[in-house]
């Protein structure tokens, strides 16, 4: 199967060419017919399978082969909507597109909130064909009237289980009731289907098709499962023992709380290895400066939360840690989805103390096989 063979326009094919896409993903081979034909789309597909593509390429080729009915003198509405649950997957999203819109001409923006609105009012003005936007923000602009959604064709949610598990289902609704009903396609794309999402897409789908790549919760064969008992008063040693043991290597720490990622990451620091922190109370800034230094080797280890990992895309990642253990098993998954991609090998290592038995064995059931549990010595 090619991207020939999808139906794709040529536009699109010389840029997919450019950046070195071959063979399409499994998503991307059963979501983009169903999407080209134009039906509502429930996609199961976790982050690194290629889903951005999946639905990007679609929507593309519509807005750029079906002419928008516009009344005269009237302003250029948006005619398609992403919405995604944080800035950097908003950014990132963004930027995939224009990469494969290159030599079609589709305007289009960003909205996330942490930075001023005077520039997206600036492009939403000069008018705009698509909106990449988180939904807190555009909220924001619904109430200022600096966005009209009534002339939106396509809408898709992006990660949409991770949307609502930071609350933004409500948000979600007031966008959905300023959309048109009628002629609306829509692509949910969700790594899991919690009932609350099964509920959206009854309320809101039209018939929507299903297709599921990887059942849920399934990781890489090619990552190492480490496990290592240690006192909760020991683990900040610890960790700094298995950095220390290769401070070459690329790592990304898990912690569960803002507060606590910054305090361990200035910890090793402190111990003269180059560390980031990325979460939720950090400005756009610092958390496109954090990510951009670690994927070029200048920070070695970055400590992030579950929330701000979500839009972390780096090929080669070696090493994931995990500082805490994830509440929720899903998570997991999740977070050691960063490593191991492309049939290259990562190493997945949770430092755990006693009381964080319950969520391992939690982790142990869902993975449905056993991890290597070793003692490190003198801890």
């Amino acid at each position: 199967m090619t991207f020939e063979t999808l139906g794709l326009a040529p536009a699109l094919l010389r840029a997919l060419d450019e950046q070195g896409y071959t063979q399409p993903t499994p998503i991307q081979e059963q979501a983009i017919p169903l999407a080209l034909e134009g039906h509502d789309l429930l996609a199961g597909a976790q982050t690194g399978t290629g889903k951005t593509a999946a639905f990007g390429l679609p929507l593309i080729q519509y807005l750029a082969t079906t002419p928008q009915e516009v009344q005269r003198g009237a302003p250029r509405r948006p005619r398609a909507l992403v919405l995604t649950p944080t800035r950097e997957l908003a950014v990132q999203v963004h930027d995939s597109l224009r990469g494969y819109g290159k030599y079609l001409r589709i305007p289009s923006t960003t909205i996330y909130g942490g930075v001023g609105m005077g520039n997206q009012l600036d492009a939403l003005r000069r008018g705009v064909d698509l909106v990449i936007a988180c939904p807190g923000r555009l909220i924001d602009h619904l109430e200022r009237r600096s966005v009209d959604l009534s002339g939106i064709e396509i809408l898709v949610l992006d990660e949409a289980d991770r949307m609502l598990d930071m609350g933004f289902l409500p948000s979600i609704k007031r966008i959905l009731a300023k959309l048109p009903k009628q002629n609306r396609q829509t692509l949910l794309f969700s790594a899991t289907f919690p009932e609350s999402i099964k509920q959206l897409a009854m309320e809101f789908m039209h018939h929507p098709r299903e297709v599921q790549v990887t059942p849920q919760n399934t990781v890489a064969e090619t990552i190492a499962h480490r496990v290592h008992p240690v006192d909760t008063a020991r683990k900040r040693e610890l960790l700094l023992h298995l950095l220390a043991q290769d401070a070459r290597v690329q790592t990304l720490v898990f912690a569960k709380t803002k507060h606590g990622s910054d305090k361990l990451a200035t910890f090793i620091e402190k111990a003269g290895i180059q560390t980031a922190a990325i979460h939720g109370n950090k400005s756009q800034g610092q958390r496109m400066r954090a990510l951009s230094d670690f994927k070029a080797g200048k920070v070695k280890v970055l400590v992030a939360t579950d929330i701000a990992a979500r839009g972390i895309d780096i090929d080669q990642l070696p090493r994931v840690i995990n500082f805490d253990l994830p509440m929720v098993a899903e998570d997991y998954v999740h977070r050691i989805g960063r490593t191991g991609r492309n049939g290259s090998a990562g190493e997945a290592i949770s430092l755990v103390a006693q009381d964080e038995a319950k969520l391992l064995r939690a982790i142990v059931r869902m993975l449905n096989r056993d991890m290597d549990i070793r003692d490190v010595p003198g801890f």
